[in-house]
């Protein structure tokens, strides 16, 4: 590998479990909207909302790899079914379940290694997030550490499409071949990454075996102490 100038990671599952959040997120959310506007919450449970979500993404396909879009147009849309005027305003109902949403999003618990390497990293290279999600850096507590932040919603696609690699690139001011990028995810990490002509190492954490479907990852690691 060329030693990189820049390492870029991902978030969800890389930096942190994300499933434990996002399921802790949607409870406290219903459960605000149930004691707050509970006409809303008649006959929708976690599974109903997520129903809900995903219908959108499936009218609204230029818009999928948004996931704050998602969620704030289903909120609106629960919120206008009950009857509430308004729902996308500024200050509607729905957008302040959306605030309660993503207050509890951004709850996140670190894996072990994650700020200790970040720390030392940060010494030696210019570190960038790279995320599909909709986390916040700084609410989550690690803005400091890193340079910048590129997202899906800003770059206006999700990994592994080309775009989010290329807008990272840009903001990085960099070339591909100066950057590797690390995360959990084979297709939209690693491949994802390599098809960009950027390096890439797979965070395996838990032992899983890489899909035969792709060619093997360059460099594996299981924490991100490894790194170094």
């Amino acid at each position: 590998m060329i030693p990189p100038r820049i390492i870029s990671f991902d978030l969800d599952d890389t930096l942190w479990p994300v499933e434990p959040v996002i399921t802790a997120a949607e409870t406290v959310l219903l459960s605000w909207i149930r004691v707050h506007h509970p006409r809303a919450a008649l006959g929708h449970d976690v599974d109903s909302m997520r129903r809900m979500r995903a219908g959108v993404a499936e009218r609204f396909p230029d818009r999928s790899h948004d996931l704050s879009f998602l969620r704030r147009r289903a909120l609106g849309e629960q919120f206008e079914a009950a009857g509430y005027a308004d729902p996308h305003a500024a200050h509607s109902p729905a957008e302040q379940a959306m605030e309660v949403f993503l207050a509890e999003r951004n709850r996140v618990n670190f894996y072990e290694d994650v700020r200790p390497a970040l720390e030392r990293l940060r010494l030696r290279y210019r570190l960038f997030a790279l995320s599909n999600g909709n986390a916040d850096l700084r609410a989550c507590g690690i803005a400091d550490l890193f340079h910048g932040h590129i997202t899906a919603t800003t770059a206006g696609a999700a990994k592994p499409d080309a775009r989010i690699f290329a807008h990272l690139l840009r903001a990085a001011g960099a070339e591909a071949r100066q950057v590797v990028h690390v995360g959990d995810d084979p297709l939209a990490d690693v491949v994802g990454a390599m098809r960009a002509g950027m390096q890439a190492v797979w965070l395996n954490r838990d032992g899983r075996r890489w899909p035969e479907e792709f060619a093997p990852p360059p460099r594996t690691v299981s924490t991100l102490d490894e790194i170094l």
